[in-house]
């Protein structure tokens, strides 16, 4: 290859994460492997396993590149939003994309340094939709601001991420997240809101 430079730092990183995002994309975590990863960055693999250690860190980086946030949903009530946000989750989990999170949680098994890496997807940055969703109520002032607390504002998604993890369903049918957002979301935060 005359004339071709070698890449290195950034630009060599960014060429295995694309790599992986394209692998990702076509095969899914169950297909993503260092090699394939490797042969198209036109790398090594330990040039792969200097940036990430093993294939689950390498999928994780891929899948937070191809995994987009929604648009916020401003319906004017709390209700509506807390329910359109269910419905966003429940079709990216139902999706290739979300196949892909639900094998990467797989494959973790609980290994607390791997779900650390995930944490961008489920914790604090996760929570932050909730938080605005659940803000915007209380300036409207359909809850009081002892509502406004991440675990409350995040019980909804967490239920719905335990009909993925835990019972395995392909997606939530529509009368389960309006029955999460019913008989367990607005009734805690009436009784945060009846707290203060």
């Amino acid at each position: 290859m005359a004339g071709q430079t070698r890449r290195r730092g950034a630009a060599l990183e960014e060429a295995i994460l694309q790599a992986a995002v394209a692998e990702l994309a076509e095969s899914g975590f169950a297909g993503l492997t260092m090699d394939k990863v490797a042969a198209r960055a036109g790398t090594n693999k330990n040039a792969i396993y200097r940036r990430w250690p093993n294939r689950i860190s390498l999928g994780i980086a891929a899948y937070k590149q191809l995994a987009k946030a929604a648009p916020l949903p401003d319906t004017g009530e709390l209700r509506g939003d807390v329910l359109e946000l269910l419905r966003q989750a429940n079709r990216h989990w139902s999706s290739p994309l979300g196949g892909v999170l639900r094998d990467l949680l797989a494959a973790a098994g609980g290994a607390a340094e791997v779900l650390a890496q995930l944490q961008d997807q489920s914790g604090d940055a996760a929570a932050a939709p909730w938080l605005t969703v659940l803000g915007r109520a209380v300036a409207r002032g359909e809850a009081a601001p002892e509502a406004l607390h991440p675990r409350v504002a995040t019980v909804a998604i967490v239920l719905l991420r335990n009909e993925f993890v835990v019972r395995g369903v392909p997606s939530a049918p529509d009368d389960v997240l309006v029955e999460i957002v019913d008989e367990v979301y607005l009734p805690l935060v009436r009784r945060r809101s009846a707290l203060g």
